[in-house]
């Protein structure tokens, strides 16, 4: 999987953490459904690898589906194992340099320049900012992007549809979802309201795009 054109195209990474294992593969499968193609199960949720596994045969070899939470050597192996083809770690770890040594395209946490500095040391596919709401929101991205102009930065941590659409005009490569696009959907709670929820961010993202493609962007 080429990671970094994955989050190109699709501009959104939702993060699935459920204490329902069927609840979140079906979570993950409507969200598929319903368009966003980039899917991560949070190994701090119920029987993640198993989640992950069930998702894999469901969507079949050529889906991206992505494994978060990838803390050690362990975790590593084990998300590769099920059928993860990416991987998303809160911080500059293990987890980074094992999954590469495995051939897993890896989106690295980071907080600080220095974190960031590091984690392309260890060949990271892309810089999640977490959490970019505590770290300043868009404004820290900005920031950010002076002496980095061209990492692929994935704010993640407090992200609803309009901060989706703000980061992504304000150069995000992608954004990392959790609770305000899933809401109790992977705790066993509506998937209808999943459906709106995933249709808002869809629409934030078109926005954004927009925004960003429009002839006099940038001047």
């Amino acid at each position: 999987m080429e990671l970094l054109t994955a989050l190109r195209t699709h501009r959104i990474v939702a993060i699935v953490r459920g204490a329902d294992a069927d609840a979140s593969l079906r979570t993950v499968l409507t969200l598929a459904e319903e368009g966003i193609a980039l899917v991560e199960v949070s190994l701090s949720g119920e029987d993640a690898p198993g989640v992950i596994r069930r998702a894999r045969a469901e969507l079949g070899p050529a889906a991206p589906l992505g494994a978060g939470t990838v803390l050690t050597a362990r975790d590593a192996g084990t998300v590769a194992e099920a059928g993860a083809d990416f991987v998303v770690t809160p911080a500059v770890c293990e987890g980074v340099t094992e999954s590469k040594r495995l051939g897993l395209p890896v989106l690295a946490g980071v907080m600080t320049p220095t974190d960031i500095v590091a984690a392309q040391r260890l060949g990271a596919d892309g810089y999640k900012i977490f959490p970019a709401a505590q770290a300043g929101g868009p404004g820290f991205l900005k920031a950010l992007r002076g002496p980095f102009p061209d990492a692929p930065f994935v704010p993640v941590g407090g992200v609803d549809a309009e901060l989706a659409r703000t980061y992504l005009e304000h150069g995000a490569t992608a954004v990392g979802v959790g609770s305000p696009l899933i809401g109790d959907a992977a705790d066993g709670g509506s998937l209808d309201a999943l459906r709106e929820r995933a249709r808002a961010f869809l629409d934030a993202v078109r926005l954004a795009d927009a925004v960003r493609l429009a002839p006099d962007a940038g001047r």
